[in-house]
Order: C-alpha cells, then structure tokens, then sequence
C-alpha cells in the first residue's frame, strides 16, 4: 500500500518517516497522545474501545490489517482515536469474516493513520521518555507546529464525548439481575459478558446522578472503562461516592480509578501505561497469575486509604490492578475482564459481581 509521504513528530522533537493511509484530513494533520499497544491481534477492537479517545495507537506487531474488519467486532458505535501508527498495513485481508479492508474502515470512520513507521524504535522511544503528544500528516512544517502544541489528556474530560447521549438497554428483561451499567466508554463485550451472566443492564449516561441511578432500584451497578483522567471526569467520584454502601459496585478500567478516587485514593500518571493483551497480574488471596487486557495510561494509589484491601497487583511494575472496599458492597479492577481482544483469564470477575449482588439483596 504505497500512500503520500508523511512524517511523526513527537513533542520532544524526534521524527519519524512513513506515508499516508486511511483518512488525510482537511488540513493534512492528525494529532494526539501517542501511545503503544502490544497486543498480536484485535486491532479492529483497539481501534473501536472508546478507552483510546484523544489517543494515537501505535501497533508494536508489525502486519496490520491482514484479516480486515467485519460488523460484528466492533467494540463502539466507531473509533474515537486520533489515528494510528503501523508498521505495515496490509494491502488486501486475507479471512472468511472479513467484510472490508482495514484502509477503507479507516476512510469510512474518518480516522487517519501513517504506515511505514520504524515502530520499534517508536515504542523504544516512548518506553524510555513516557507517552508523548504527537503529530503526523504530509506537511512537515504544520505537523511540527501541530507536535509542540499537542495536549496530553491530563485534566481534560474526554469521557464527555464518548458516553451514550440516552439511556438504551442490554439482555433480557426478566433476567434474574437488574444492572445500572455508568458508561464512561463501555464496550460491546462488556454487554455481552453481563448479560451472559444473567444480568439486564441499562447504560445509563456518565453524567447521571446517583439519586437518578437509585431511581431505577437496580441490583448492582458496573462502572465501565472509559478514555483518559480519572479525576477529570465530571462529578464522577462525588456520584460513586453517593452510591456506595448503597447498592453493589463493580468498576474496571477507568471505572476502577473512579471508584478508587471515591473513596480517596490518589491518582497517578503511568510512564508509558498498560496497553495491550499480556500483562501478568497476580491475584492476592490465591497467588494465581492471571494474564489480561489492558489500556489505560492511570493508576490510583491505595497506600494510606481506608477501608479499602488491595486484590490484584501487577508483576510488571507493581501497580495496584484491583482492591476491595471493605465496609461496602464493592470492588474495581484496573483491567479489561471481558478482554476483546485478549485472555479470559478474568471472567470470573463477571461471576463475583452476581455474587455480590446475590448476597446483598
């Protein structure tokens, strides 16, 4: 696939030489926080988890777009990126599911993307020197211009433009539980896991008040992932906090954060975060190493808050991955249980919620 020639700038000055593919914007510049995932396949998940929005996704495995994309992976109603960075895009998909290339996706979902990338020493790059803003199109002198003013997404509230606009529902009505799902950015297989676990669910917008959510006498509620600053999200941890000890709690992702920050946790920036499908997490109670899915550039530090027990560590560099509340019906996990793409190490998370919601009735 041969597009115009194009250039990464990061806003630390380093350059990187590719082309075009997907959509070219109007003005010829696509920009945003660039950041790497590790994941081997998924990508057409990656692209539609709303977790990316104000993000460039570089892809560290080096073909992309060998198997296309089809309808019934989509993990969003589209991409909310800010583009992509591949090493190799591939020319035409090569799978009985696929639907459409990946390049026409991209131009049909407006999401730009510049192939050819050295995306090793991108990902080097980025490991040493943290998750940067970026830019990249075909006029070099707007794309630096665009990379020094990039905003990182500390203290911006990118959940705004991801959460649903109206309430909609999920599953069987007469299912055994009624789930209150907070979309920060909820993702498709998230519905599907619920529901397969015997829950109704009802997405409800981030914006939500708790009275409004108790309204709906729900059995638990789930707090989804979603993009971005946790203590960015408006009104969200005073909502959580109005909510718990009132009604069964699980939050992952950006979800668990939130919980966390609820209940007076601080948040911190990762380096370079956690994206991808193969990060080990070691379960406290039982010593088990649960391999999962991840995508989130913050953590919450645990240290000092009560009440709360930390469930889940990471082995990579020891951030806290899940705890518990102690004194209320809830708990949160940093990662994607549901995975899409990734293991099912963690599904029996799904499992623990119903129980909760069992024994709280």
């Amino acid at each position: 696939m041969t597009g115009r020639d194009a250039v990464l700038v990061l806003a630390d000055g380093s350059v990187f030489e590719g082309e075009t593919v997907g959509y070219e914007p109007a003005d010829g510049v696509a920009s945003g926080e660039v950041v790497f995932n590790t994941a081997m396949a998924g990508y057409q998940e990656i692209l539609t988890d709303p977790s990316y929005a104000g993000q460039v996704i570089s892809f560290t495995y080096p073909h992309i777009g060998n198997y296309g994309v089809n309808a019934e992976d989509v993990e969003s109603r589209r991409p909310f990126c800010r583009g992509i960075v591949v090493r190799e895009l591939a020319r035409r998909p090569s799978s009985w599911r696929a639907r459409e290339g990946l390049d026409d996706y991209l131009r049909r979902h407006r999401v730009p993307g510049i192939a050819g990338i050295d995306t090793r020493r991108l990902t080097r790059h980025l490991r040493a020197m943290g998750a940067l803003p970026g830019a990249f199109g075909t006029d070099e002198q707007a794309v630096r211009a665009a990379a020094a003013t990039a905003p990182t997404t500390e203290g911006i509230d990118l959940v705004a433009g991801v959460t649903t606009e109206h309430t909609y529902t999920h599953g069987d009505p007469e299912a055994p539980f009624q789930v209150v799902a907070i979309d920060y950015g909820i993702k498709s297989t998230i519905l599907r896991h619920l529901e397969r676990s015997g829950c109704f669910v009802e997405v409800v917008p981030a914006s939500m008040a708790a009275a409004d959510v108790l309204a709906r006498r729900p059995d638990g509620v789930f707090l989804s992932n979603g993009p971005g600053d946790p203590g960015a999200v408006t009104g969200a941890a005073g909502t959580v906090r109005e909510l718990m000890g009132r009604v069964p709690i699980f939050g992952i992702c950006l979800g668990h954060q939130i919980l966390g920050l609820a209940r007076g946790a601080e948040k911190r920036k990762l380096h370079f975060g956690h994206h991808g499908a193969n990060h080990p997490v070691r379960h406290e109670a039982t010593g088990r190493v649960e391999i999962t899915s991840q995508n989130h550039n913050y953590a919450v530090e645990l240290e000092g808050v009560p009440g709360v027990q930390r469930s889940h560590v990471n082995l990579n560099d020891g951030v806290c991955e899940g705890f518990r509340v102690l004194d209320a019906p809830a708990f949160g996990v940093q990662y994607h249980p549901e995975a899409g793409p990734g293991p099912h190490d963690a599904t029996y998370l799904f499992g623990e919620f119903v129980e909760l919601m069992a024994d709280h009735r």
